[in-house]
Parts: structure tokens; C-alpha cells; sequence
């Protein structure tokens, strides 16, 4: 899957008449279903069919990912909200991103032809600024996130800027529990895992996956069997 998906966007990107522009994907899903993987291994996958097209540019990745978890809204953005602690468990539902910066940085892109993106610190739970780097070089930007196909306010506009928007299907009750165990993995005990499950991640998958019609393209999710 991933190399077939790899090809189709290398046969894309080198089809473009302007050698300046980007091929914008879109690739969203709910929680747990696998976005920063299929992003990362096509990624990488396109970089290394580039390196064989093109040897004398082989040092300049061709492909690079831009996560949406750079445009959360800061933990002290939060804290000045109405309810902070609420704001703080809900953190992930829509409204604790900022999708107004995101477009800015998405019409700068298609406009200009690079841009600073801001990254995610999970350790210290915030952005970090113009953290990654889309440079002229690069040819195909993929934009992981949750929201991205979303009909409302800025997420419309957002949505209308990719030319390619990919979805991944996965059942909501293996996403979560896949949650539940990175939930785990990362520190938190059983019962607290399950319980933000429940309270945040369960009702944003549910509306994500009501955006999944807005797909070109739907992927379906599958467990690997050792």
C-alpha cells in the first residue's frame, strides 16, 4: 500500500507544469488510525523513488510531512479559557487548535513556495515555532491531522487548499483501543487512560469520521498479525 500510494504521488508531482508549485495531500483520520505512519513510510518511500529518478539531485528530499499537532493552541492559551481545566482534558477536540494559523500557513505555502511550520513537543505538551522547514525543493507536502476535511469556518477553506485529500477508514472501537493503549504507554494508569478515551478521543473520532465523504481517496486501517 504504501509503495503504490508513493507512486501515485510521484507520478503527480512530476506532471506538474510549474516546477515551483507544491502537491498539497490531505491526510486525515481519527485518533489511532494510523496517520503519522502511512505519512512518514509514503514519505519516505517518495523520497527514495526520487533518489533513483533523479540521481543528481538525490541529496534534496522531494517529499515532507507537516503535522497538524503544531497548530494545538498553547497550554497558557488554554488556561485563559473560560473553564481551563475542561479546556485541558478536551484538549485534541477542534477548538483547541488554531486552524486559522494553519490556513495562513497552507495559502502561504501554495503562494510562495516554503514556509516555517511549527512542530509538537509532546514532552513539554506545546508548539514549537518554525520548526520545520518546506523548502522550494520540495514537491509533495503531506498535512496529517484529525480535522483537516471538516465543513466548518476556517477547516472548509483549509480543506479546499489540497489536491489530493486522503482518508483513513478504521473501525472507532480498534482506534480506541489502540488510544487507550498509547494512552498507557505514555505514563497514564488503565482507568485514566480508558476515562480520556471515553470523556475526548471516542466523541472526536466520532465527528471525524463523519467528514470521511470528503475523501478522494479512503485507506483502509489494518492490524499487522506477527
Amino acid at each position: 500500500m504504501y509503495d503504490s500510494l508513493a507512486a501515485r504521488l510521484l507520478q503527480n508531482a512530476v506532471s506538474m507544469l510549474d516546477p515551483k508549485s507544491k502537491y498539497i495531500v490531505g491526510l486525515a483520520g481519527p485518533p489511532g488510525a494510523g496517520k503519522s505512519t502511512i505519512a512518514s513510510e509514503v514519505v519516505s518511500r517518495l523520497n527514495m523513488l526520487w533518489a533513483q529518478k533523479a540521481p543528481d539531485v538525490a541529496s534534496t528530499d522531494m517529499a515532507i510531512v507537516v503535522p497538524m499537532d503544531g497548530f494545538h493552541l498553547y497550554r497558557f492559551q488554554l488556561d485563559a479559557m473560560e473553564d481551563p481545566e475542561a479546556a485541558h482534558a478536551r484538549r485534541g477536540a477542534p477548538w483547541t487548535f488554531n486552524p486559522a494559523l494553519l490556513l495562513k500557513c497552507l495559502q502561504t505555502l501554495r503562494t510562495q513556495g516554503s514556509i516555517y511550520a511549527p512542530s509538537f513537543d509532546h514532552g513539554v505538551g506545546d508548539p514549537v515555532e518554525e520548526d520545520i522547514f518546506v523548502s522550494q525543493q520540495h514537491k509533495v507536502v503531506i498535512v496529517e491531522g484529525n480535522y483537516l476535511f471538516l465543513e466548518e469556518e476556517s477547516w472548509k477553506e483549509i480543506s479546499s487548499i489540497f489536491d489530493e485529500k486522503w482518508f483513513i477508514d478504521v473501525d472507532v472501537n480498534i482506534a480506541m483501543q489502540r488510544v487507550v493503549k498509547r494512552h498507557i504507554s505514555t505514563g497514564k494508569t488503565p482507568d485514566i487512560a480508558k476515562w480520556r478515551v471515553d470523556y475526548n478521543d471516542r466523541p472526536n473520532a466520532e465527528l471525524i469520521m463523519k467528514s470521511k465523504k470528503n475523501a478522494d481517496l479512503v485507506i483502509k486501517s489494518v492490524d499487522w498479525q506477527k
